[in-house]
């Protein structure tokens, strides 16, 4: 492992520490500044087109002006938004910057292009996959440390002590040494990436998929603590295994070929919904919790297929369109999670199993009975990498 990996994945390490002490946590917070559970999934849709907006951009950037510059920018801006959530009182407040946060999440096409050049002999799967566990080991202690301190001192100080692991984490970043601007082949247009028929239909699966995986998420925490009786303590180990379940399903299925890998993430989601809409106890919910591992995985793997389907002039902007639609899971969804938890709590969980078979149908479809034909036209096949 080079140098430059060894550096994203120790700043992805600590950033995942200070992140998983409140990003499950927001919900509730929300709730304690006052807002009800269609607003909450109002304000999670918003923070969703936040995210959405920020990827093509960010992704046809790193094309054009390199990854580093967008990777530390995005770091940077995650540290002043998250001191703006710490030290805000009001509901307004914290929801700007709530968005503000948002916005980082340009961080995935540079990152991405950026671990997909820099990961040597690894396969483009286990490079994202593993990179991901990094970020994930973090993040099994932020829950555990964040609903310690929001039950000791309430929730807001999870912001602030968020803030200074932050700034760890981008001062690892900083470190990093830039990397080569990929250049077009001549005849070859970045934007030629929009007449990929794969790549399109490709992003329709993306979508199908992440609204089925991201539906039943957003609101779990409010489902268990105010119909399961579960306080922030629980709530909080319950999320720690959660992020077991991504680095154990992350170095488990990345190993696998990326088409079953991705397949065996979507199932493992529904092993998630199932068990919190059918279980009756702590444990029952830990091993949904684990098992919603799988959605990390199958969004990690979702980008090594897009890899596989796009030239290397085109690798960022591809990830950021991919990236791009697959948040748009983050925009639609919370706010149908809201209805459905105004309407009842339980509902979230048999809508979600009906979605994501829907999603298996069409992946199936397009992984394994849909494949190029040695006929395709130049562009497709270049695309490919053929």
């Amino acid at each position: 492992m080079n140098r430059d990996l060894l550096l994203v994945i120790l700043s992805l390490l600590t950033w995942g520490i200070g992140e998983g002490m409140f990003i499950s946590f927001e919900p509730l917070y929300l709730q304690e500044l006052g807002a009800d559970p269609v607003r909450i999934g109002a304000i999670l849709g918003a923070l969703g087109v936040s995210m959405t907006i920020a990827q093509a951009p960010a992704g046809y950037l790193s094309d054009r002006v390199g990854r580093k510059p967008l990777l530390v920018a995005a770091w940077v801006l995650g540290i002043l938004s998250t001191g703006l959530m710490a030290w805000t009182t009001s509901l307004n407040g914290f929801v700007v910057g709530l968005l503000l946060y948002g916005l980082t999440s340009w961080v995935f096409s540079p990152l991405y292009s950026y671990v997909s050049a820099a990961r040597g002999a690894l396969s483009m799967g286990r490079a994202l996959t593993f990179t991901s566990a990094s970020f994930h080991t973090g993040a099994i202690l932020g829950p555990l440390l964040g609903g310690w301190i929001g039950k000791t001192w309430g929730l807001r100080y999870t912001f602030m002590v968020a803030f200074f692991i932050f700034i760890v984490s981008t001062v690892l970043i900083m470190l990093i040494r830039p990397q080569a601007v990929e250049r077009a082949h001549p005849g070859e247009r970045r934007w030629d990436l929009f007449k990929n028929t794969r790549f399109l239909r490709f992003l329709g699966v993306i979508l199908v998929v992440m609204v089925a995986m991201y539906l039943p998420q957003p609101l779990s925490p409010n489902y268990l603590q105010n119909l399961r009786d579960m306080d922030l303590g629980m709530i909080g180990q319950l999320l720690s295994v959660g992020s077991i379940g991504i680095v154990v399903l992350n170095l488990i299925l990345g190993q696998l070929p990326v088409r079953v890998g991705l397949i065996l993430g979507q199932l493992a989601v529904a092993g998630f919904s199932l068990f919190l809409w059918q279980g009756t106890g702590f444990y029952w919910f830990a091993v949904g919790y684990f098992l919603l591992g799988g959605y990390r995985v199958a969004s990690n793997l979702v980008n090594a297929e897009v890899r596989e389907l796009v030239t290397p002039a085109n690798m960022g902007l591809a990830f950021g369109v991919a990236a791009g639609v697959a948040l748009l899971a983050t925009v639609i969804a919370p706010p149908i999670a809201g209805f459905l938890f105004e309407q009842n709590p339980l509902w979230m969980y048999p809508v979600s199993l009906g979605l994501i078979g829907m999603g298996l149908v069409l992946s199936f479809r397009f992984l394994f009975a849909s494949h190029p034909k040695k006929n395709d036209s130049h562009s497709e096949l270049s695309a490919l990498g053929e």
